[in-house]
This record gives C-alpha cells, structure tokens and sequence, in this order.
C-alpha cells in the first residue's frame, strides 16, 4: 500500500519547506520515497506506482534509468556482439548507432523509462515528419528505438517496451514498397554502354605502353558481366561481391548464396534463413562466367567479382568509379544499383514464376515482402473476365 505524507523543514538559512512524500513497498518487499512539490503529484505517482504494482509491472529501475541509458546500454550490447563475430555487421551497429544517437536521443534521452509512453514515441515520429525525414527512415528509427527498449526489458529496466507496435503513418503512396523496374530499354542501354567501355591509360604512358594497358584492361573489364549477372540472378549487391568460384556450379547452372559483405569488409551469413539459396542460371550466363574463369584462372576461393587487387569489391567505390559513370554514359534515367535486383525479379514474374517461386529466388523472409513490393507486376484478370469464366461454367448445363 502506498502512502503519501507531509514533510516540513527548515533550510540552513532558517526558512520554511514543504514537500510531499510517497512511501511504496514493490512486490520483492524493498522500500521505496519519492518526493514531490505538489500533492496533486504525488497522488497521481502513487494511482500510476499502485496499479504497477498490482499488475507486476513494477520496476525500480525505471524511475532513475533514462532513455539516453537505455540507448548506451544496447549499444555497448551491440558493440560486445560485433567483436564476437554474432551477427552484428560494422554496418548494422554504425546505422543503428547513428538512428538512435541523431533522432532519439536529442528528443526523448533525458525522459526516464517510467515516463515514456506510447505517446512520447508518437510525438517522436510526429517531429520527425515535421523535420521532413523520409518515412523510412523514420521507420527505421522507431525499430531501433524498439529494440533498445526491448533490451531495457530484458535487463528489467522497465516493463514494458513503449514503442513496440507503433506504426508510422503515410499519406497514400509515400513511403510505398511497390518498386518500379527499369525498362528493358534502358537495361540495353547500360549493356550497350558496358560493352563499349574503354579503360583511360594513366598519364605519362608512352603510346606503346598505353596501347598494351588499355588491351590487358580491356581483357579484365567485366563491368558487363557484373550488370548481366545482378540483373539475371537478383542477387543483393552484398551477396555478389562475396561470391567466390566454388559458389557457382557451372555444370548444373547454379549459383549457391549464403554469404554476404559489407562495405567494411564484414563477411557474414545472409540477411535471414530465407537469403540461404540456390539460384538457377542461363546457359548463357553461365557460358559467360566459365570464359571469364578460364581467362583470369581462377580458383576455387577466388572472389567471383574481385577489386583490382583481387579482394572483395567495396561496393560504395564500385557504385562511384564505375556504376555511375556507366549510368551516365547510357544516358538513362538515374539508377542506382539495387534496381538491377529489381529488374530480375520483374523478368522472373513475366516469364510466368508464381509468387512462392519468386520469393524463394529473391531469398525474401516472407510471402508478404514479396507481394508487397511486387504484387503489383504479376498478370492478373479483370472482374469482368472472371464473371465470364464463372458464367461458362453456370450456363454450360
């Protein structure tokens, strides 16, 4: 049982003070005071800590544990995962960090855990659209803060994770998940542009050593490749780049993912269970791939796609030095890489996969991802020629 009495002193200076003070016992017996200014405060903590209380919901930590706590705790938890290697890529704790210590923390780290609610995170999002941040972003942010809270639960910090199940709200349309592909037009363009490549010899190159430069950077230019592939497979970039030869099997036309890179050198399994896959090729394809191995005489561990030194390719200079130059020597619409994933799966439902079939060879982790982005590409019939179908059937007797 709570109870709230009145406390009166006198200061060093010898004046008067008064304060209201709430006494509480929490389910495991430990006392607890707080102290408060105005009766009205008190007794509206004691209705909140009584009602905790009853429930089992209590916990002492919340009262003094602030968000900004919250925060540092997860991410020192994120930061002990990353060096034992369990699932936590340089990327994922440099993005999480930077979602929670740009957005969250300037607007709620000061609140204590016993006082955020559902609401303090609404009003988060609330200022977040105001500021302009793009949905996804902001969605991004309420998972991460999410995740940091669920965490508090788990070191029972506070019951209760206030931003589980809040939902950020666009207008229709924005933020949409529905993708557009690139036209076959412009994919022809890029291959065209690709094919035409030529490699500029570094300054001071005699015209004989120049021409040989430009032969022998001619010979390992698989710009075109690396497009052909990304946009016959669906492969995320990070799953490319860390393929090596004994990945693909060129007899049975198939590449195998199940490893993926980030762009700080993290080598790590695929997004979820769903990105372990096998991805069937085309013969050509895969006559191309077999000329290039035979060419560079790859082995086995080799990187399928390699930098110029023969390591892994960093995909953010990949994207800078070449793909966007390609991009602007095609003269198409600004694209970036990632739409040559989409661009294969748009190929995929038009030579008539189902649903299910093109989830499995995206390695999407549910059905709903699929449809969601691309629900909208696959064929489907008018209400007016499915009444038609049902009336053949009705009137045939």
């Amino acid at each position: 049982m709570a109870t709230i009495t009145k406390r009166r002193w006198k200061t060093g200076k010898g004046e008067q003070r008064e304060a209201w003070v709430l006494a509480y016992t929490d389910r495991q017996g430990k006392r607890h005071k707080e102290q408060f200014s105005l009766k009205r405060d008190a007794d509206a903590k004691r209705v909140q800590v009584e009602g905790q209380i009853s429930k089992g919901t209590f916990r002492a930590e919340a009262k003094t544990k602030t968000v900004k706590d919250a925060i540092d705790d997860y991410i020192k938890h994120l930061e002990k995962r990353h060096r034992r290697g369990e699932k936590v890529t340089t990327m994922y704790l440099r993005n999480t960090s930077g979602q929670l210590r740009t957005h969250v923390e300037p607007e709620l780290g000061d609140k204590k855990l016993s006082e955020l609610t559902t609401r303090s995170v609404n009003d988060l999002v609330d200022k977040l659209k105001d500021a302009d941040v793009g949905i996804p972003t902001v969605r991004r942010v309420v998972g991460a803060l999410s995740r940091a809270l669920g965490y508090a639960v788990g070191q029972d910090w506070v019951a209760t994770n206030a931003a589980k199940g809040v939902s950020v709200i666009s207008k229709r349309g924005e933020g949409s998940e529905k993708v557009v592909p690139p036209s076959k037009e412009d994919y022809a363009k890029i291959i065209k542009a690709a094919r035409e490549w030529e490699p500029e010899a570094p300054k001071g190159f005699g015209v004989e050593a120049e021409a040989k430069f430009k032969a022998r950077a001619a010979e390992l230019n698989d710009i075109e490749l690396r497009v052909k592939f990304a946009a016959s497979t669906g492969l995320r970039a990070s799953e490319q780049w860390a393929l090596r030869w004994h990945h693909l099997d060129l007899k049975k036309r198939t590449v195998t993912v199940e490893t993926r890179v980030d762009a700080f050198g993290d080598f790590d399994t695929t997004k979820s269970d769903a990105g372990k896959r096998t991805v069937p090729m085309s013969k050509a394809l895969t006559d191309e791939l077999a000329d290039r191995r035979k060419k560079t005489k790859a082995g086995d561990d080799d990187f399928v796609f390699p930098d110029s030194a023969g390591g892994f390719t960093r995909h953010t200079l990949f994207v800078k030095r070449r793909w966007n130059p390609l991009v602007a020597k095609a003269d198409v619409k600004d694209l970036g890489w990632h739409a040559l994933r989409h661009f294969a799966v748009s190929t995929w439902i038009e030579a008539g996969l189902q649903p299910k079939a093109v989830q499995t060879l995206a390695g999407h982790a549910t059905y709903a991802i699929t449809m969601n982005r691309y629900g909208h590409l696959f064929p489907s019939e008018t209400h007016a020629d499915a009444m038609d179908k049902i009336a053949e059937q009705l009137y045939a007797h």
